[in-house]
């Protein structure tokens, strides 16, 4: 190999380390931390979650936990084979030999990889739902409902997938040197599309979907909403408990599309006025625009992505210093394609504290406008349920949260909210 291959494969090495070794040592933080204070409930939250919540709570956290370092192991285990260790290699020249060099065989690569990993990946989903999930009393689901959503899942994902890729292999081949371009728009576009069709073809797929019938609170939802100057295109209860416990309410849908979807474990555990607060802090997401904010920075860093990925797919060594070797007589497309998503992970992981940082205060401020709109102590005690019946830890590790939390801890969230 040349200085840039081996330059490349030395960088690629050292990110892998470096990573694995960061995840592993923030989760071994998170694990010390939640069990030294799995006995004791912080001062604050001793009126309302009792001893035996609170180390549900922390075993729960711990066990998760510790079963994320095996699937950080396997992942690394896994992208060592795909590259350096000839995996993506092997598979992409068996390809060509049997199907020869085409859209067909560069297709046929995609979703080769994508079904590989995926079988890979089958025993930790399966552990993660009926031990771990199950052990906690959060799991609904049957093995046979599990296979289902499997072979659903599959089937919509090539449908799906299938015809997006190929148009992707199409422009990469057809559109010249500035084909990134016209790819990042077929791609932002195939994203917007997605959450028109989302509320009303996919989901349907996976959950059932009713209208809102209970009247009093269908009147104080459209009440508030109303006052917020909110419109959606109905209100739907989803059958989220046949699968878990963990309960949920959320926005989903582009437009006039949009809809206003409970889980039926959330209306089960929390009154009205507790409803309308967190339905006022998912309405807070909209009025200050984090959803427009969310949707602009990915058409954003999407673009940067396209524009990586159109100048790396011309190096040969790119395509060296990760194990593959590009073919000389027959397109490369797809293996640039891969390449690029098993790379790019290992930059972005380092910014995981930013993005997590700019969804917390998101979060404040989505709080904050609930509390403008309904009662600060309704959204409070709503969220202490929250955390209860997800069984969310308490008291995670400081540096832990701030590297991974998307939402702000229990005691942060609830002093703000005691203080507005």
């Amino acid at each position: 190999m040349d200085t840039a291959s081996l330059t490349l494969t030395a960088v690629f090495c050292i990110l892998l380390l470096v990573g694995l070794a960061m995840r592993m040592v923030l989760a071994s933080r998170q694990i010390r931390h939640v069990a030294r204070h799995r006995d004791a409930v912080p001062i604050a939250f001793a009126q309302t979650i009792t001893p035996e919540a609170h180390r549900k709570a922390a075993d729960y956290t711990i066990t998760k936990t510790r079963f994320g370092l095996l699937e950080l192991a396997l992942e690394a285990a896994l992208l060592l084979a795909w590259t350096l260790l000839g995996g993506l290699e092997w598979l992409n020249m068996t390809l060509l030999a049997a199907l020869g060099g085409g859209m067909v065989q560069q297709l046929a690569l995609l979703a080769s990889f994508v079904l590989i990993g995926g079988l890979v990946s089958l025993p930790m989903g399966w552990w993660s739902t009926f031990r771990i999930e199950e052990r906690f009393g959060f799991n609904k689901m049957t093995l046979g409902m599990w296979v289902g959503d499997l072979l659903k899942g599959t089937l919509v994902g090539a449908l799906i997938g299938l015809p997006i890729a190929a148009l992707m292999l199409w422009l990469m081949g057809a559109a010249g040197p500035l084909w990134w371009v016209w790819a990042w728009g077929a791609w932002m576009a195939f994203n917007l599309l997605l959450l028109v069709l989302y509320p009303t073809v996919i989901a349907p797929l996976f959950n059932k979907f009713e209208p809102l019938k209970d009247e009093e609170l269908k009147s104080r939802v459209n009440a508030l909403m109303q006052r917020c100057g909110f419109a959606a295109s109905g209100l739907f209860v989803m059958d989220g408990s046949k699968r878990s416990a963990h309960a949920n309410a959320y926005f989903t849908g582009f437009g006039a599309a949009k809809r206003v979807v409970f889980f039926d474990t959330l209306l089960q555990q929390l009154s009205p006025p507790e409803i309308d607060a967190v339905l006022a802090h998912e309405l807070g997401h909209y009025k200050r625009r984090h959803i427009v904010k969310r949707i602009a920075m990915m058409f954003a860093v999407s673009l940067l992505g396209f524009a990586l990925l159109g100048w790396a797919s011309q190096q040969a060594w790119f395509y060296l210093g990760l194990g593959v070797t590009p073919s000389m007589d027959a397109p490369n497309d797809a293996l640039a394609l891969l390449l690029f998503m098993l790379v790019i992970p290992l930059f972005t992981f380092f910014l995981s504290p930013l993005t997590a940082l700019l969804s917390r205060r998101h979060e404040f401020e989505a709080d904050a406008y609930a509390v403008t709109q309904t009662s600060g102590s309704d959204l409070a005690s709503a969220l202490l349920k929250l955390y209860k019946d997800n069984a969310s830890t308490l008291t995670p590790d400081p540096v832990y949260a701030r590297f991974y939390y998307s939402h702000p801890p229990a005691s942060e969230r609830l002093a703000r909210l005691r203080a507005a």
